[in-house]
């Protein structure tokens, strides 16, 4: 017996690797050392930082993994694992430096999982990030023929005298939401629950979606703020705090950037809801609060600002062609989200 009888191609991984390296290495920045293949990626700390902390964030997609995989379009899979790794980074003003991937799969398909590292490259080009390495891991007998898992690290720097950490944070202060592209890539497992339980697959069409399907509109992509917001930041726009909208909505992620004393009024009414979620709750059943507790709603990241640069930051969003909204409001409190409809 060999490695290959018990299920692992060694020379198709070498082929996976060449196949990707010219993509993979077109997003290298100057700090960069060496290329593809080694045990290790180096990265040589920018120029310009008097007193640097490096900062990290790891995470995966989860079950919209299922969806991509039924339809086999993985493209927009790679775009989402580097949005909810970066989007996170990005919170407390640092700037992504480099990323790297896990891929594990039963049995390496070069083009699909080409298709996940072009999305990877995209992610990381729109993000001015580094595409450092990865690990390609061939599972077979724990996954089955088909089956991926993908796993993203982000690497970023910041001043230490410029991290947002919700002390900047005052009563007053205004919430401002900046438009998801969607559900993102959080509370997958409740939809799957929801169109189980109604027979709906993912190639059926829907009025409410304007021509596309279920599939269509569940696997847009993440949306990346790194630029917007760094350019925000570089033009001396004065932001407080910054929160990633994923998993657990408002309730979990939105108190993540206030102090203790501190609460912040939602006022729904103040942005359109993408019509996704309402077609999730009919179907499923879902009250207002689960939805909230579960699902972005329509607002993938928030920055707070002084009430008085409120106008002047959705400006400035409104010319880097980033839907804003002026969504609530920090008040004095106990640290949770008062969801006002």
């Amino acid at each position: 017996m060999d490695y290959r009888e018990a299920g692992v191609d060694t020379q198709a991984g070498r082929a996976f690797v060449e196949k990707i390296r010219q993509k993979v290495e077109s997003t290298y920045s100057g700090e960069v050392l060496g290329g593809l293949g080694g045990f290790g990626g180096y990265f040589e700390l920018p120029q310009g930082y008097q007193n640097p902390v490096l900062v990290s964030g790891t995470d995966g997609v989860g079950t919209k993994l299922k969806i991509a995989q039924a339809l086999n379009r993985h493209h927009t899979i790679g775009i989402d694992l580097v949005a909810m790794c970066v989007n996170d980074v990005l919170t407390c003003g640092a700037k992504p430096l480099f990323f790297l991937d896990y891929l594990a799969t039963g049995k390496l398909n070069l083009q699909q999982l080409s298709q996940v590292v072009e999305g990877i490259v995209e992610g990381c080009r729109s993000s001015n990030c580094a595409l450092l390495g990865g690990e390609t891991a061939e599972m077979p007998g724990f996954y089955q023929v088909g089956e991926y898992d993908v796993a993203g690290f982000c690497v970023g720097i910041v001043e230490k005298n410029k991290i947002l950490d919700g002390s900047q944070v005052q009563i007053g202060d205004i919430v401002i939401g900046l438009a998801s592209s969607g559900v993102h890539s959080n509370g997958f497992s409740l939809i799957h629950k929801v169109l189980e339980s109604n027979g709906f697959s993912w190639s059926d069409g829907c009025e409410t979606f304007e021509g596309q399907t279920i599939g269509d509109v569940l696997l847009t992509p993440t949306q990346l703020y790194v630029k917007p917001i760094l350019e925000a930041l570089k033009l001396g726009i004065e932001i407080h705090a910054m929160a990633h909208i994923t998993g657990g909505g408002f309730p979990e992620n939105l108190p993540r950037c206030l102090n203790k004393e501190q609460s912040a009024i939602i006022n729904t009414k103040n942005w359109k809801i993408p019509p996704i979620f309402s077609w999730i709750a009919q179907n499923g059943h879902i009250s207002q609060y689960n939805l909230f507790e579960t699902f972005n709603m329509g607002i993938g990241f928030v920055v707070i600002v002084p009430s008085q640069k409120a106008e002047l930051t959705l400006s400035f969003f409104k010319n880097q062609k980033i839907t804003a909204y002026q969504i609530g409001q920090v008040v004095k409190g106990i640290g949770e989200v008062i969801i006002d409809s």
